[in-house]
């Protein structure tokens, strides 16, 4: 029970790698708060799978990209439980397209959720952290972001803000017992829904990558537990690549 009596807020938290988190800090005596952009059904279903673990659970829905529902979000789960000591800004879009298609929507709608986002919440419950003298803070790139994959670039450029984010959180943060840093997933064997998002569909070559194979949500989970836990107690702003091993420069 690593985590037990600790609060823990993840972001997109409905399904993948978001609801593998929960379910890892659950299962580690945290209360968690879970959280969906748009549907409940997957929330609530999460928290229910959180509850059987023992802890407590609240679902909400609230999109990142707006300040007044992460803010509302935020008053809600202090509400409850009186602090948040575990934020994982885990929610993301990563759309494919040509660079000179990108419209200032895209741009904006990118930055929105994947940078803005995390800023949003991040300065929503980093008050609470200094006041409780404790906190343990999460943002998400990717192998994308490092390797530069062609028609990804306003994704590349909002993911990697997050690593100079946390760089400067981390060292500015660090005297009140705040630790902050960064999972870099690699190719992750994921419920893939977007096109979009997923242009090359569910099957991907893994040739590239030394282990052979894809990651689990699981073992993302695992990292995610490791760096919000005391097992990381001497690591804050840093970029942990899980990734089989793959080379990105």
């Amino acid at each position: 029970m690593k985590l037990e009596g600790k609060v823990a807020l993840v972001t997109g938290s409905g399904r993948n790698i978001g609801r593998a988190t929960i379910l890892k800090l659950a299962a580690e005596g945290a209360n968690v708060v879970v959280n969906a952009r748009s549907n409940r059904q997957e929330a609530e279903s999460v928290a229910e799978e959180a509850r059987a673990l023992g802890v407590k659970a609240l679902p909400i829905l609230a999109d990142v990209s707006n300040k007044e529902q992460v803010d509302s979000m935020v008053s809600m789960a202090l509400a409850e439980f009186g602090k948040i000591d575990i934020l994982i800004n885990n929610a993301a879009i990563r759309p494919h397209k040509p660079f000179m298609e990108v419209t200032l929507a895209d741009w904006e709608r990118v930055r929105g959720v994947v940078l803005d986002g995390a800023f949003y919440c991040t300065h929503a419950v980093i008050p609470s952290m200094v006041e409780n003298q404790f906190g343990r803070i999460l943002f998400f790139t990717g192998g994308g972001a490092f390797s530069g994959p062609a028609q990804r670039a306003h994704v590349s450029a909002a993911k990697m803000g997050l690593v100079g984010m946390a760089r400067s959180l981390a060292s500015e943060f660090a005297p009140y017992n705040i630790r902050v840093n960064v999972v870099s997933p690699g190719s992750i064997d994921t419920e893939r829904r977007s096109p979009e998002w997923y242009p090359q569909g569910a099957l991907r070559d893994t040739s590239s990558i030394p282990l052979g194979r894809q990651g689990s949500v699981d073992e993302i989970a695992a990292a995610c537990l490791f760096l919000v836990s005391d097992d990381g107690g001497f690591i804050t702003g840093q970029t942990l690549h899980v990734n089989g091993g793959a080379a990105y420069y």
